[in-house]
């Protein structure tokens, strides 16, 4: 990988041997390697054994998980926060673990609207819950630095499984508690 940003910081006509730069190429790989890490995530290590058994059957909700992921059709980072949601059915899952599944998701190429679908979808396989929400709120670089460059656009996207797409009363309840966040 370092030879391949080697080239890429060539190909824009900069010199590799000026000192700012000598080293550029290996810093870069390392950054793109931990900016990606998610691939080398498997959701047994997220998660750890960190599922209880428990009563309780209302509404866990973490909210204002940060998130930072990199669009898949411009390399360029978007940066955000997850609202994650979901009912218990006698199991709950680590607190951190809810954090640890957005960062998974979040540190590989990604659009945004697949990122929110995965989260809710792996939260419901994990823990059997009866609905679960996710709520993504983002701004990207690809549309803030280049192509348009609408510096104050955010984008929305939200996954509601089970009870949270057939109760209007859940994603009601969801939805009232993430807007005061």
């Amino acid at each position: 990988m370092k030879e391949h940003f080697a080239e890429i910081i060539s190909s824009i006509g900069e010199d590799l041997n000026r000192p700012g730069l000598q080293d550029t190429p290996e810093r870069a790989a390392k950054a793109f390697k931990y900016l990606t890490r998610g691939y080398n995530q498997t959701l047994e290590e997220v998660i750890n054994g960190a599922l209880f058994p428990s009563d309780s059957n209302e509404m866990v909700v973490v909210q204002n998980i940060e998130l930072y992921s990199m669009c898949e059709h411009h390399l360029l980072p978007f940066i955000g926060r997850a609202h994650v949601a979901y009912i218990p059915t006698g199991k709950v899952l680590g607190l951190s673990k809810v954090a640890r599944i957005v960062d998974m998701f979040a540190r590989r190429l990604q659009i945004q609207e697949q990122l929110t679908t995965q989260i809710a979808r792996t939260v419901q396989e994990v823990t059997d819950a009866r609905g679960v929400g996710v709520i993504i709120e983002a701004k990207h670089m690809c549309m803030m630095m280049r192509g348009v460059e609408k510096q104050n656009s955010v984008m929305k996207t939200s996954s509601m499984l089970g009870s949270f797409r057939e109760s209007q009363a859940t994603r009601s309840e969801f939805l009232a508690l993430v807007a005061n966040s």
